[in-house]
């Protein structure tokens, strides 16, 4: 059964990447990558799994050149089981002639911190953009998505996942994640690269999003930054 934690890869005509994606119980599907965010749900019988999603672009930085210049696309794939992966083709009717192949990898998420507490104004569950900005100086940044749900935090971007836990009420949260690199990031990302980071946070929220100003620490160097997060779509059980 497709459920959990995911890295996906992909091979098109146009390039390459990875991201995250996270299957619910429920067959609903959220992820995302550095540049886009994938919703959408997925069904399986006879050893056999259907996905459709609807990939939208998240991040409209100017310097950022998207590999495919359409948004708001609906993709649809079928899979199979290899081994520990599931391996899927397919494509959309908006880039004819463009073929995906996509490879799901589990990630291991049982070292994830519990759910924190979340009152009934507690920020919203759903899948969130997030834009990272370096302070202290550092001219260095990074964009991804961020599932929020009831007390737990699951993403990740085209090199690291993130897992991890938050607190809610009366418009402020905190929270505690640990970044993983699933990716090599070397070249992108060297702040980070080859680290298991381990980030505390506290912000504020309302309807659309959040915000809170983070602590890194990378090896031996503590890192701070503020977070942006925007609210994508809602996330269902």
């Amino acid at each position: 059964m497709l459920q959990g934690l995911y890295k996906f890869s992909f091979i098109t005509g146009r390039g390459t990447g990875c991201g995250v994606m996270f299957a619910t119980e429920s067959g609903r599907l959220y992820g995302g990558d550095s540049g886009s965010s994938f919703a959408g749900s997925f069904t399986s019988a006879d050893g056999v799994i259907s996905a459709e999603v609807t990939m939208s672009r998240h991040n409209h930085d100017p310097n950022y050149v998207p590999m495919f210049d359409v948004d708001h696309i609906v993709l649809s794939f079928t899979g199979v089981p290899h081994g520990e992966e599931i391996h899927f083709e397919g494509g959309s009717a908006a880039l004819p002639g463009v073929g995906f192949k996509t490879i799901l990898t589990r990630i291991n998420d049982s070292d994830a911190p519990p759910p924190g507490a979340v009152g009934p104004d507690g920020i919203g569950n759903g899948l969130y953009s997030i834009h990272i900005r370096m302070l202290d100086g550092i001219d260095a940044g990074n964009t991804g998505v961020m599932m929020l749900q009831d007390g737990r935090i699951r993403g990740g971007d085209a090199f690291f996942d993130y897992i991890g836990a938050y607190s809610a009420a009366n418009g402020r949260w905190k929270g505690e994640l640990i970044n993983r690199e699933h990716t090599s990031a070397r070249a992108e990302r060297p702040l980070f690269s080859g680290h298991e980071v381990g980030i505390g946070f506290s912000g504020t929220y309302d309807s659309d999003g959040a915000e809170g100003e983070a602590t890194a620490l990378a090896g031996k160097r503590s890192i701070r930054f503020k977070a942006v997060l925007r609210k994508l779509v809602e996330v269902e059980d």
